[in-house]
């Protein structure tokens, strides 16, 4: 039986130039300040010291009481407007993160979509409903906040 690819997506509109937006993000390190702390995360070690296609990122993470350690890899690395974060070890089967950064009405359209597996066989299809899913609109919720706190504005969308 395959697993099923469940996806989700988010954007944002800021007020700020692409190349503004993409080099916050662009900086491994302030992942951290847009994540919940209620997750723990902690960056454990970067493969390089800029972020490049086959930059490798190594982290920790806390989800119901539970540490995971997680390993992604930039796939895609196409400044600035693209870039696309993929698991190479972590709690799910598959997670492929495409970051865009478009430039609009004199600001950036920041948009998100992530392309998962849940692990759990028969069980799966319940465990995305009933835990992942929330757990990643609230953790992209953060983010958002988070974001728009960094980038102060009127972002939308």
């Amino acid at each position: 039986m395959m697993a099923k690819d469940y996806l989700f997506e988010s954007e944002i509109w800021l007020p700020y130039p692409v190349r503004t937006v993409f080099d916050f993000f662009k900086r491994a390190e302030n992942l951290e300040q847009i994540t919940p702390p209620w997750l723990n995360f902690r960056i454990l070690g970067v493969s390089s010291e800029k972020l490049t296609q086959g930059t490798m990122i190594d982290y920790q993470l806390t989800l119901y009481g539970v540490p995971f350690r997680w390993r992604t890899e930039i796939a895609v690395w196409a400044p600035p407007y693209l870039f696309v974060d993929a698991q190479r070890r972590g709690p799910y089967r598959k997670w492929v993160h495409t970051h865009r950064f478009v430039a609009e009405n004199g600001g950036t359209r920041m948009s998100d979509q992530v392309v998962y597996q849940v692990p759990g066989w028969l069980l799966a299809p319940l465990i995305e409903r009933h835990f992942v899913r929330r757990n990643v609109e609230m953790i992209f919720q953060y983010r958002r906040e988070r974001i728009l706190e960094i980038f102060p504005g009127e972002g939308q969308g």
